[in-house]
């Protein structure tokens, strides 16, 4: 990246994507677990683009926000009624963050190697545009209606890809002066026809466009639908005199209740970890640190339905919980269908996919002399 420069991108998200086949607009579809937009706007604020404008179909508000929920700095701009049109009005709203460098990115390309991102930014230091190409490995011919015409060079043509990069100014100015047909190919044409340079960096198989019904069936896909990930959460609360005893969302009556973060609740906070641990997204202490005074005595209901929120913006939802508690009181099988059942709510699940079991430790460790409860959870998440 040209030193001390920043980035932003544009996501072009306008269109209908009628040739897909698909009840929304692709660009908004399910594929590969997740909505064809996420994927490309989740790398790009990994590469560290900043902001990420959205250039989306009227009235499209709605399906945006939900395909990108809990993304942050995105910033939404309606299109136009070209191409050309809805890029111009994503770099005019730019205008005000002055960036650097901006990447023009189509939303149906959604597997966005980080490498490509590089090299094309890396590019910028010499010229004032960059596109990612791909070596044309079929022979190549002319065509005359259904008639085979004369043999063209294959050496000398590129399959041309997006993200393109580009010197934010040149390209902001080169938009705005655009005489060319009503729709330009791409952003590269446009930069070119102002008399700018374009360099060529390699590109990847991975950015296949989305085009056709063909490209969301699973046995279609370039890559295997995501893998179903297992993970484990343990805590342990002591039980202290005073308190109220809360278990599985439920308060429980007892001569003592479980002492520390939020209200105690050992049963959730071992699932909240489970769940996050599947999910990749590290653990209960970052996302709630018992050091913040707002989560003192708060209800564990939150903790559970924001891992459940995280696991679903990484495109996956819970498959099942397996929860044990080890105590030696209070008793848990009285409470366990109604345990059971305010757990399954919380996950948004069925009560089958919610297993909760109570043992002992025969009076051994800080269990057996009732100084405080331990809970072990494992949940499996599930592609979306």
């Amino acid at each position: 990246m040209p030193t001390g420069q920043s980035f932003a991108a544009i996501v072009v998200a306008a269109g209908s994507g009628i040739r897909a086949g698909q009840a929304v607009p692709k660009q908004f579809a399910p594929w590969r677990g997740k909505p064809v937009l996420r994927y490309s706007v989740e790398a790009l604020l990994d590469a560290g683009a900043a902001p990420v404008v959205v250039v989306i179909p009227e009235n499209g508000d709605a399906l945006t926000l939900r395909a990108l929920e809990g993304l942050t700095d995105i910033h939404l701009v309606t299109g136009g009624a070209t191409r050309q049109a809805s890029v111009l009005a994503g770099l005019e709203a730019l205008t005000d963050h002055k960036p650097g460098m901006v990447l023009i990115h189509d939303a149906a390309r959604p597997d966005l190697p980080a490498s490509v991102i590089n090299r094309l930014l890396e590019a910028l230091d010499e010229e004032s545009g960059a596109i990612p190409v791909l070596p044309v490995v079929d022979s190549m011919v002319e065509a005359s209606g259904s008639v085979m015409g004369a043999p063209a060079d294959r050496d000398i043509l590129r399959r041309v890809q997006t993200p393109q990069a580009f010197r934010f100014s040149d390209i902001l100015q080169a938009h705005r002066a655009w005489q060319g047909e009503p729709d330009a190919g791409d952003d590269a044409q446009v930069l070119r026809a102002a008399g700018h340079t374009i360099a060529l960096v390699d590109g990847d198989e991975r950015l296949h466009k989305l085009t056709f019904a063909a490209d969301f069936a699973p046995e279609q896909a370039k890559v295997a639908l995501p893998a179903p990930r297992i993970g484990m959460g343990y805590d342990v609360h002591r039980l202290a005199a005073g308190e109220e005893l809360w278990l599985c969302g439920l308060r429980i009556e007892h001569t003592h209740g479980l002492a520390g973060h939020s209200d105690a609740d050992v049963g959730l906070h071992a699932v909240v970890d489970a769940v996050l641990g599947a999910a990749g997204r590290g653990d209960i202490g970052q996302h709630f640190p018992p050091s913040d005074p707002q989560w003192r005595g708060a209800s564990s209901d939150r903790f559970v339905e924001h891992a459940v929120s995280l696991a679903a913006q990484a495109g996956y939802r819970v498959g099942n919980v397996d929860l044990t508690l080890i105590c030696e009181a209070p008793k848990i099988g009285p409470h366990r269908d109604a345990m059971q059942a305010k757990l399954a709510d919380l996950l948004g699940v069925d009560t089958s996919q919610v297993n909760l079991k109570a043992t002992t430790t025969e009076r051994l460790g800080f269990a057996g002399r009732r100084e405080g409860i331990a809970a072990q959870a494992v949940a499996m998440l599930l592609p979306i």
